[in-house]
């Protein structure tokens, strides 16, 4: 009888300490590009849904037509998303971006508009009453009132980003989802499992952060629970 292999990596081991240690140098890189997709895409979700809300909020007949618009976005497929980007974008690492973009208006845009109409109509009116006028009340009064909401939306859509980016690896560029991907083809199982438990630690790590920085700038909310 043939002898088996004396390490993880040559038995094919799901759980496999070498293959962590023989290839850091992959792993931190392809964590690095999971990390700045998920950043960048969130980011500038944010600086567009922001805006659009605010628009919802001040005009009424505006938050249907943006709602309905980002909620079909939210409803197409991850790889059609991507295949309709592709004549704009080609095979890049904007076309992940754009795609993971789009997808997170509907749960920010949504998140933020609720928050925004939350805010109770007596408080606007008493500061209205103090002379604010309409920017300094929605930077001063709305927004930070509406905080709690938004920042539930970005802790949603945040680990949606996480998820959504190894979708990516289609094109090249999808941080562990490239190592998922070519480990699944070639049966690489200590690849496949470690590169999925990145993913989740990453999500719960972005999403216990964020709810610490929602703690830190809402403390009226921690008062309000005691």
């Amino acid at each position: 009888m043939t002898a088996p292999p004396d390490d993880c990596l040559a038995r094919n081991e799901w759980i496999c300490g070498e293959y962590l240690t023989t290839r850091r140098e992959i792993l931190l890189d392809a964590v690095g590009q999971h990390v700045q997709l998920t950043g960048i895409s969130v980011l500038i979700g944010l600086a567009i849904a922001l805006p659009l809300a605010v628009l919802a909020r001040r005009w009424g007949w505006t938050a249907g037509p943006v709602l309905a618009v980002t909620t079909i976005l939210y409803t197409i497929p991850s790889l059609a998303m991507f295949s309709l980007l592709l004549p704009v974008y080609g095979l890049s690492s904007s076309l992940v971006v754009a795609g993971l973009v789009l997808y997170s208006l509907t749960l920010l845009v949504r998140n933020i508009l609720a928050g925004l109409r939350a805010v109770p109509e007596e408080t606007r009116q008493a500061a209205r009453g103090m002379g604010y006028g309409p920017i300094r009340l929605l930077l001063t009064v709305e927004l930070p009132l509406a905080l709690p909401a938004a920042m539930a939306g970005l802790r949603i859509a945040m680990v949606s980003a996480v998820s959504l980016v190894t979708v990516g690896a289609i094109v090249g560029f999808g941080g562990l989802g490239n190592l998922i991907y070519s480990g699944m083809n070639t049966y690489f199982k200590a690849q496949v499992l470690a590169a999925s438990v990145l993913c989740v630690v990453i999500a719960v790590a972005a999403d216990v952060l964020l709810l610490g920085v929602q703690r830190l700038i809402t403390p009226w909310t921690r008062a309000a629970r005691a």
